[in-house]
């Protein structure tokens, strides 16, 4: 019989009673049409996005349809570009049919509409994650893939039944998943999505309705099910769609954001924004955190940030003495009721700055409405016009309800006690004098919900402005396209025909180019947000909260993080601390396998947390590598970093703790903080102890400490 050279398996010599044809002639055929099938959806997807990006664009929600199907088609293509055939994660048999049903990144169905792949977030792919020996879900067996540049190099069985022990099936003495833990690390996640665990995928495919909070200690998996839950709420949800607002998903750093960057692209999610708490407000980039503790707690309150509202309302109370506006053709009272009227005109919750232009309006309305009393009979609109340059109307009107920037509010509370005092009234004098400083526009981090709020609840102190603008731009470009149509019908010798229809009024309008009219760019990142996943969420604190209540008002976030792993200290419940700022729809999830970090490492870390945090949900290690843990001197440092590296033409190593050590390729340098959420093969800790005393100095440690996935080498100065 003659055998085929496999064309989408590649496995070593090792392997080769895997490579059987009996175990793996039906997934060369299944592969074979699903790359026949990729290369025709791509021709295809090619040619819509084409014609889309050809199309009109259109005004309105048409010129919007438009641009998000362009951005789904520019999406799917990248995914489909990205993966071809490994895309295919790997394939089930249901315990009741013979036929396996292939699990893929994505959906793919061929030519006559047969399904050639399972998208992983649909109801069919859940079985593929979420089987135990103890729960089958019905499957007989399941098959999983580790792909490398487009070739099968290993693929793991286990089987459920004696349905799936008579099939054909390659049995291994360790799972795919215990496989992948001891794979060296990049600067970049690994791709894991073919390995998420029963206990991870349940959590992952939770409902998006109200607070899910997932903890877990360091390794048990928290930001891969962080960003798989992001990916399958919004294929799952239809409320949380791009249209609907969609996900924003904050991570505690710049690091950590650069390092699970290609997660959501790889899971074809590329319009989610992710950002870290600096990122909200423009000062963030540059605040250093609050040096004076005392402050730093002042400012961290949910009450603190409550402060905003009586200090933007003290600049919205109306006159309380009336005045007389003078016209050219009489002169008008305006009372102090005829102010609460006109200050009472802006739809609720508009913002401050935003407001003015409907509360000027609403003023000359009541002008114009008795001036007419007066029988005056002035143009309304030129009358209109003349309010607008009355300039003892607009200096009380400026005064009574001023442009204020967000950042003169805030550095107003620090530098004027009274303000302070009447905005905050539960600070004693001595915490009023503690806030205040010399440059009150030196903002820290502690200052930065506190801008926010002041952002959010005064709006664009130019968008009054630039409105005028908008308005003085559209209204030149009407009159022009006006003279340019009555040079046309001037034109016409005949004064009939189609020149004729450009009298009508409408055809006027349409033929204004709205693109002329300046607009102001738009801050993605102000919301709302139909859903939130805040990964590392036990740093945050109450005043830190409230940016990301601000912007998700359905109140529908996922939670992930750990209370033994908070620098400040965590001493109450996940409920408690959610329900203080503001959330009180939570329902909690745990993970307490630790995947990661191996043994030898926990053994010397777990010590060293649980005598700072008793109680510390410190997770149980499932691998061991047989590397123990290496103590060294300092001036080791060099010596063992340059053995490692000898050693491993792969792999990613970091120093922590020692700022004097340059980053190389291979080899980071970071801060306990920085490194939170990272992993690397190795890491070189540099004398601990000097981390600080207290919770923050045992966090510090205890998060460096299992960063490491294969070794950790301990140095101290002697």
């Amino acid at each position: 019989m003659k055998t085929t050279t496999p064309r989408f398996f590649d496995l070593p010599e090792r392997l080769s009673p895997k490579a059987g044809p009996a175990l793996i002639a039906a997934d060369e055929s299944h592969f074979g049409a699903i790359a026949f099938s990729l290369e025709q959806t791509i021709r295809e997807l090619s040619e819509r996005l084409t014609a889309a990006r050809k199309a009109p664009g259109g005004k309105g929600q048409a010129a919007m349809d438009r641009d998000l199907e362009i951005h789904r088609l520019t999406g799917r293509l990248r995914t489909l570009s990205r993966y071809g055939v490994d895309l295919c994660l790997g394939h089930i048999v249901a315990d009741d049919d013979f036929e396996p049903i292939y699990i893929g990144r994505l959906g793919l169905t061929d030519a006559e509409g047969s399904r050639l792949l399972v998208d992983w977030r649909s109801p069919a792919g859940e079985a593929f994650f979420g089987a135990t020996h103890a729960n089958p879900m019905g499957l007989a067996s399941r098959r999983r893939y580790r792909w490398q540049n487009g070739r099968v190099t290993d693929y793991w069985d286990e089987v459920f039944t004696a349905h799936g022990l008579e099939s054909n099936a390659a049995l291994d003495d360790q799972s795919a998943f215990i496989a992948s833990l001891g794979n060296n690390r990049s600067e970049r996640m690994r791709d894991v999505l073919g390995t998420i665990q029963a206990d991870q995928d349940a959590i992952v495919r939770a409902g998006s309705k109200g607070a899910l909070v997932v903890d877990g200690g360091p390794g048990t998996g928290k930001t891969v099910v962080a960003l798989h839950r992001t990916a399958y709420l919004l294929y799952s949800d239809p409320r949380l769609g791009h249209r609907k607002g969609g996900v924003l998903f904050v991570g505690p750093h710049q690091p950590y954001l650069a390092y699970v960057s290609d997660v959501l692209p790889s899971l074809g999610e590329e319009g989610v924004l992710t950002c870290t708490i600096r990122d909200l407000v423009p000062e963030g980039v540059s605040a250093p955190i609050e040096a004076d503790g005392t402050v730093a707690r002042l400012k961290s309150t949910a009450a603190m940030v409550s402060a905003i509202e009586p200090a933007v309302t003290l600049y919205e109370e109306p006159p309380r003495d009336g005045m007389t506006v003078e016209t050219h053709w009489a002169e008008v009272w305006l009372s102090p009721e005829d102010w609460a009227l006109a200050f009472d005109a802006a739809a609720p919750g508009t913002p401050h700055n935003e407001a003015r232009d409907e509360i000027w309006e609403e003023l000359v309305a009541i002008i114009v409405e008795k001036h007419d009393d007066e029988e005056a009979g002035a143009p309304h609109e030129l009358l209109r016009k003349t309010l607008r340059q009355n300039e003892d109307l607009l200096e009380t009107f400026h005064r009574a309800w001023p442009l204020i920037e967000a950042t003169h509010l805030v550095s107003d509370l620090w530098s004027v006690p009274a303000y302070l005092h009447r905005c905050a009234p539960w600070l004693s004098l001595e915490q009023i004098r503690c806030l205040q400083r010399d440059d009150a526009q030196a903002w820290t981090l502690s200052d930065l919900p506190l801008l926010d709020a002041a952002r959010q609840r005064l709006g664009d102190p130019e968008a009054s402005r630039r409105r005028r603008r908008q308005e003085a731009a559209a209204e030149a470009e009407r009159e022009r396209v006006a003279t340019v149509i009555d040079d046309l019908i001037a034109a016409d010798d005949d004064g009939e025909g189609l020149v004729t229809m450009l009298r009508h009024p409408d055809i006027r309008t349409n033929l204004v180019d709205s693109e002329i009219v300046p607009s102001a760019a738009v801050d993605q990142l102000a919301g709302r947000f139909a859903h939130i996943v805040v990964d590392e969420a036990q740093e945050l604190t109450d005043a830190e909260w409230q940016m990301l209540l601000l912007r998700c008002p359905s109140r529908s976030f996922t939670i992930v993080g750990d209370r033994a792993q908070a620098r400040h200290g965590f001493t109450e419940s996940w409920e408690e601390r959610l329900a203080r700022v503001g959330l009180d729809r939570v329902i909690m999830a745990s993970l307490s396998i630790n995947y990661r970090t191996p043994e030898e490492v926990m053994a010397e870390a777990a010590p060293v947390i649980r005598a700072a945090i008793p109680d510390a949900n410190v997770p149980t290690s499932i691998r061991s590598t047989g590397v123990p843990v290496t103590h060294a001197s300092v001036s080791d440092r060099d010596t063992i970093l340059g053995a490692w590296l000898a050693e491993h033409d792969e792999g990613v190593a970091c120093v922590i703790g020692d700022p004097s050590f340059e980053a190389t390729a291979r080899v980071h340098a970071l801060t306990p903080e920085l490194s939170k959420g990272l992993e690397f093969d190795l890491v070189v800790l540099v004398d601990p102890e000097t981390f600080g005393a207290g919770i923050e100095g045992a966090v510090d440690r205890y998060v460096a400490m299992t960063r490491a996935t294969q070794r950790l080498v301990i140095l101290t100065s002697r």
